[in-house]
């Protein structure tokens, strides 16, 4: 019974939380730290702070990554490019990618674990075409919905919580399917001065490209069955 109304306590503390940053978040209008616009004319400040405190600024930005991530607030993308802009190519990258991993996989365990009955009350209409996908093609299915932009992704880490995709799974095949597209935002935020826009980063080309990436394994997984199916093998168990 103690184990219980622990549970409970530990449930409404999360939720609490999570409100509590929601509404700090628009109440405070903090989104306007996270525009394009206020990234640019911060960048030389910003880069000076790193430069005299790398490691704090890494890991304070990171902090703010996985937030916003993890409560699904708009801001992800400009913060992308910013980790362009301030850290580089590499840095950057090692940083957004295991930051916007983690957030997400955060917000896939409060959805399953806490927000269940709002999810599917607020996103069930697309959660059928995400069982039949995961039904029919497992990872393989999430690693090409993060690469197509079918659906945006902070509805996949909530959607995926109504799953039975475990945890483990969705994260390291999140941080290799969001591993292109984070490439791409933080090349492009190296020159974050000469962005006017975030539309303007994905060309049409970049996009095919996304796809017929995130369609391979699909089509790699189909040519392995129909290559077992003719030559007689059985698919091994699991």
């Amino acid at each position: 019974m103690g184990t219980i109304s622990g549970n409970r306590v530990t449930k409404f503390a999360v939720l609490g939380l999570v409100a509590l940053g929601v509404i700090a978040f628009f109440y405070f209008d903090l989104g306007r730290y996270l525009s394009l616009a206020f990234i640019k004319a911060s960048q030389d400040r910003f880069q000076a702070i790193y430069k005299a405190h790398p490691l704090w600024v890494i890991a304070v930005y990171v902090g703010v990554y996985i937030a916003v991530t993890a409560w699904s607030l708009p801001g992800a993308a400009v913060l992308t490019l910013a980790g362009g802009g301030f850290f580089g190519l590499a840095v950057g990258t090692l940083a957004v990618s295991f930051a916007s991993t983690i957030g997400a996989t955060l917000a896939c365990a409060v959805s399953r674990f806490l927000l269940r009955a709002w999810v599917q009350k607020r996103f069930g209409g697309r959660l059928a075409a995400i069982d039949d996908g995961i039904a029919r093609e497992g990872a393989f299915y999430l690693f090409s919905l993060r690469l197509v932009p079918v659906f945006p992704f902070f509805i996949i880490n909530l959607l995926m919580g109504l799953t039975r995709m475990r945890l483990f799974t969705f994260f390291w095949v999140s941080q290799l399917g969001m591993l292109p597209g984070t490439l791409i935002y933080v090349n492009a935020g190296r020159e974050l001065a000469k962005i006017e826009r975030l539309s303007g980063i994905l060309s049409p080309g970049v996009l095919i490209s996304l796809g017929l990436l995130g369609l391979f394994p699909l089509a790699l997984k189909k040519l392995l069955a129909l290559y077992r199916q003719k030559s007689g093998l059985q698919a091994p168990d699991g």
